[in-house]
Parts: C-alpha cells; structure tokens; sequence
C-alpha cells in the first residue's frame, strides 16, 4: 500500500494576485462622451440664444453679437413687462388660452389613453388585434395631414373659431394611447388585479386604488408628451381660429413676428423672443416639477412567481 503526499507550496514561492484599480479606457466609452457633449451643445444652443437676446431693446438685437449680451442696455425685466403689458395685455389672454387647452385637451387625452391602454391590456375582446393595427396606424399619420378634413368636418358643425375647435381633436393621442397600453401590460401584474376581484372589488376601484399607483410613471410621461404636443401645436389652432382673442401662444407670438412685415406694423421681435422665453421656462417648470413621480419598479416583489 502506498502513500501519496501533497506537499503545500511554500510561501517564499507563492506571489500574491493583485488587481489593477486602473482600467484601459475603451474607445467607445470616449466617443459616446464626445457624441452626449454635441448632442447637449446641439440642445441647449437655441435656449443661450433665446436668454442672451431676451436681454436686448429692440435696437440691441440688430446693433450687437447675436450670441453675447448688448453692453449698452440690460433690458431683460423691461423686456418681461412689455410682454404683458402690449397690446392691453393680449399675452396674458394667449396665456391663458394655452392654458385652457393644455389642462382640458392634454388632460382629457391622458385620461382617455389610461382607460383605453388599460382596458387593452388587461381585457380580452374580439377585434383586438385590429384594434392594435389601428392604433399602430394611427401613430404613423402626422397631425397636419389630418388638420384640412377635420377644418372641413367642424365648419360643417359650426364649431370653427371656437376653443372646442382646439379642444376636441387635442382629446385623441394615439402615441398616449400606444405609451400606456404597453406600460400598464408590463407594470400591472394580473394576478394583483385577480386577487383585489376576488376580494370584491369592482372594476372601476381596482383601477383607480391600484392600477394608477403603479401607471404614474407611464402616466406621467404621457401627460408630458402630450402636453408638449399642445403647446407646440400651430397649425390646426391657425386654421380654426380667426379671432385674436382665442389664440394660443404659439399663433399669437407668431403673429406679432408677422406685424413687422405689414403695412405700419410696429417690430416687436424683442417682445416675441422674451414670450418665447417665458413659454420655454414654464413648461421647464412643469417637467421640474414632475420628474418626481418618474420612479420604476414600483411593482417589483408585489408578487411571487
């Protein structure tokens, strides 16, 4: 019988494994870094710009750098005065027009994208993979294709220059509607919603008490998306309404760059870029102020597999 020994390696022989804390730095990682660098410059070019001649007289945009501030006159207060105060304060109307649309028109699509999405997710019907097409489609149409037949299709029902002109089409996003029926598929576990029917609640509360709580991100950035959309929408509030005092801001302040080309038209450019400024700093204050509700995961461990 024999005996085999292992001997242990001696300690003198044995080197210690470092690792290295420095890594080589990978040439992708450096162009990814270039290319977010352009691409923020890129972005917030237009708002430097914006800011920096929001600070000049009328005289001061056409006498100075157009990407520096004007030495002879720091004009940024004065400038926000005369925004509101021109012609008796039509701003302010445009403004709350603005408003108007965004809270019932934004507000309204969001609602409906929420019932719609959520039905779509979590219901089973005949038709709903035509009904998936049609939303699909719908996405694919850009709104000013659709702006001349719904001119026509309201004037037949004598809603023109009216807000309802405005209001009702602003009501369909099928972006929205697309956005929350695939976030509320993924973030509201089923069996969460079997297990509150079970428990006896109706339809309507299982929404509202538990579905909204876990769709507030997706919820959220819908209602961003489609603000942003009514406020950047100009053509259709441009074809629909003939009277100033129904304006949004978008027609409005065009309008008062248009002013300078017509006969005895005063120049107001100064005014037109501050209420450009004004409009950019409150919807950066809507995003600010509704990022929190940004947060993922919300539903993770709510049930075990």
């Amino acid at each position: 019988m024999t005996t085999t020994s292992v001997q242990k390696p001696s300690a003198r022989t044995s080197k210690p494994v470092t690792l290295s804390s420095k890594r080589p730095r990978r040439k992708g990682s450096i162009l990814l870094t270039v290319l977010t660098a352009l691409m923020a410059a890129y972005s917030l070019f237009p708002l430097a710009w914006l800011l920096i001649n929001s600070t000049k007289t009328q005289d001061g945009l056409f006498s100075s750098f157009g990407l520096w501030f004007d030495d002879g006159k720091f004009a940024l207060f004065s400038n926000i005065a005369d925004t509101f105060t021109y012609n008796d304060g039509i701003y302010l109307r445009w403004l709350g027009n603005t408003a108007l649309y965004v809270l019932v028109g934004a507000g309204g699509a969001t609602f409906l994208a929420l019932l719609a999405g959520y039905g779509l997710a979590k219901f089973d019907f005949v038709g709903k993979k035509a009904v998936f097409a049609i939303v699909i489609g719908a996405v694919a149409v850009p709104p000013t294709a659709l702006a001349v037949p719904t001119f026509l299709m309201f004037s037949k029902m004598g809603l023109t220059n009216t807000p309802w002109a405005v209001i009702i089409p602003s009501l369909i996003s099928p972006f929205g509607l697309y956005l929350m029926w695939t976030f509320a598929a993924q973030a509201v576990p089923t069996e969460m919603l079997e297990a509150a029917r079970v428990d006896g609640a109706g339809e309507f509360r299982t929404l509202f008490k538990l579905a909204v709580p876990l769709l507030m991100p997706g919820l959220i950035t819908t209602l961003l998306f489609t603000m942003v959309a009514t406020m950047n929408n100009y053509f259709l509030p441009l074809i629909m309404l003939k009277n100033p005092d129904w304006y949004p801001l978008t027609v409005g302040l065009n309008s008062w760059n248009a002013q300078a080309a017509t006969a005895g038209g005063e120049a107001v450019f100064n005014l037109v870029i501050t209420g450009s400024l004004i409009t950019v700093v409150l919807l950066l204050a809507a995003f600010l102020s509704l990022q929190r509700y940004w947060q993922s995961g919300l539903a993770a461990g709510s049930v075990k597999e």
